[in-house]
């Protein structure tokens, strides 16, 4: 049959759509919201295509409203891991096998699939499973998934058009091969998006995947493999269970066949994870390929000459959109002592607009921190700062749990640069600021460099152009994404590739080439048109 070296379509990112009153798709999700609102579904894992049912159920209920029940799912044990590992090996040698433009295929229409007739289902999924208003789900659930799909697509084919040259008489060429074995997928619940790049990044790649999900995000995950599944994903190619953390790790990291994870989840847990990798590590046929995201203690620098109005928006937005729940979302800021009060003015401006509750209204900006445990670490560290003269609460301090686990948009003045809010993660929305004098710029970035262990993303705000180049330089190592003059969320695929280094992770950059490139190993092949029929080379040779 003909053949051809094919050009894949231009990815370019989904567009966003408004969901403003009157809008076709306002109405649509709505609609979405209150079928899916309606009725309780019943989730399975899936292993090699097949539906698998332990009859162990663990109730999916809405973060904003805990006493609803949207379904529940089948949890599973180490022997569902083990089902899933071979189901992954078994499918290997034909997925492997498979031409990548047809490989290219499934996944494009995934992406088509998500950004048109699933679009309302995963988004809807998303806000009710995960507590994500109507704006926050369309640029995740809908946008970034699709470009994650349709960008990995273009990546995959420029990574296979990359060649050695040749010399005369030979031909240089380097075969891309999947990884040696099943990949990990631990996914967070923060972003959908992510619980859909992480397995199917490596499996575009032509690898089988073993694919854990927060059992916080099961709701929308089962959407996503329901996506997988129609878009043309084989049997046994993503597998999907849900196990706890534990009776995952002893599974998979006693496998000869494990051979990579890809992962975004907390610092503590990923170095739980590298270690007992390295424990393993002579039970493995290869060296696994470890990809990690991690935590942040992002930041917002603000130099004396920013105008005070763009730095307030950049805090509401940057620090509670998604109730802070962002990996990248802003969490410490550096405010000078000249600017503070006129800052905290328009802030405080801006929090007295600020709906807070379901994601049902769509009139709310802030809704519900993803659980019990999670509100209760913040209502904690809120209390402690009220007790303690070291901080104060001067925006919200407030909480409740009744209905659902709801933390006001806070913010805490620490009157020492060092107070553990400033330091230490909290992922919710609670922003700790430090007032600096104006004359101690580089005494202050001293404190910004060294007070944390992360470093995924930060924001300056400068109107002098020397000193956007003076911070720029200073803090290079302070975050793998870094803005001038905008909030530190929202990186676009294609446009700003994500990911943190120290603390903060691999920094492979989820939604580039450099992350595809982590899952495959290449082969360099010579091939010699004339082989050599003498074994003497002429300076061997008597004068």
């Amino acid at each position: 049959m003909p053949k051809g070296i094919y050009n894949v379509p231009t990815a370019v990112n989904e567009p966003i759509l408004s969901y403003a009153p009157g809008s076709p798709e306002r109405a649509e999700l709505q609609a979405t919201i209150k079928e899916m609102r309606s009725k309780q579904i019943d989730v399975p894992m899936y292993i090699g295509g097949e539906e698998v049912r332990t009859g162990n159920l663990f109730a999916m209920t809405p973060p904003h409203d805990h006493q609803h029940v949207l379904g529940h799912y089948h949890q599973g044990g180490k022997e569902h891991i083990q089902m899933a590992i071979d189901a992954a090996l078994a499918a290997k040698p034909a997925w492997e096998a498979m031409a990548w433009e047809h490989r290219a295929s499934i996944f494009l229409k995934a992406a088509e699939l998500i950004s048109g007739p699933y679009r309302q289902k995963l988004n809807a999924a998303t806000m009710l499973g995960q507590s994500k208003n109507a704006f926050q789900a369309e640029i995740d659930s809908a946008c970034e998934i699709a470009d994650f799909l349709r960008f990995n697509v273009q990546y995959m084919t420029d990574i296979y058009k990359q060649q050695p040259v040749s010399s005369k008489g030979i031909w240089n060429r380097v075969e891309q091969r999947p990884l040696e074995g099943f990949v990990f997928a631990l996914t967070p619940f923060n972003f959908t998006a992510i619980a859909g790049n992480l397995p199917s990044a490596p499996a575009m790649m032509g690898n089988c995947i073993v694919w854990k999900p927060s059992k916080t995000a099961v709701y929308s995950a089962q959407v996503l493999m329901e996506v997988f599944q129609k878009a043309g994903v084989p049997a046994g190619v993503i597998n999907l269970v849900y196990v706890s953390g534990p009776a995952a790790s002893e599974v998979l990291f006693s496998s000869p066949d494990f051979a990579g994870i890809h992962f975004t989840g907390s610092t503590g847990v990923f170095q739980d994870i590298w270690k007992n990798i390295g424990n393993n590590i002579h039970k493995f046929k290869s060296y696994p390929r470890i990809v990690g995201e991690t935590g942040g203690k992002d930041y917002i620098f603000m130099h004396p000459s920013a105008p005070a109005k763009e730095v307030a928006t950049a805090i509401t937005r940057g620090a509670f959109e998604y109730q802070g729940q962002k990996c990248s979302a802003a969490s410490r800021a550096f405010i000078p002592a000249s600017k503070y009060d006129e800052v905290m003015a328009y802030v405080h401006e801006d929090l007295k607009k600020i709906k807070m509750g379901g994601t049902e209204d769509f009139t709310n900006f802030v809704n519900a921190v993803i659980d019990e445990a999670s509100f209760d670490k913040l209502a904690s560290a809120i209390d402690a700062a009220k007790a303690s003269p070291d901080a104060e609460i001067v925006a919200g301090g407030t909480y409740d749990k009744s209905v659902g686990y709801f933390i006001a948009p806070t913010i805490i003045r620490a009157k020492k640069h060092d107070y553990i809010t400033m330091e230490e993660e909290l992922f919710g929305p609670v922003l700790t600021i430090y007032v600096y004098e104006d004359d101690k710029v580089d005494e202050t970035l001293d404190i910004l460099d060294k007070g944390s262990m992360y470093a995924l993303t930060g924001a300056i705000f400068a109107d002098c152009r020397y000193a956007i180049e003076k911070l720029v330089k200073r803090l290079t190592h302070t975050a793998g994404n870094f803005y001038i003059n905008d909030k530190p969320t929202g990186a676009v695929v294609g446009q700003q590739p994500f990911g943190g280094g120290r603390g903060s992770g691999t920094n492979d950059k989820a939604g580039s080439m450099i992350n595809l490139l982590r899952w495959v190993s290449p082969r360099t092949i010579k091939e010699t048109f004339v082989p050599a029929t003498d074994y003497m080379y002429p300076n061997f040779l008597e004068d």
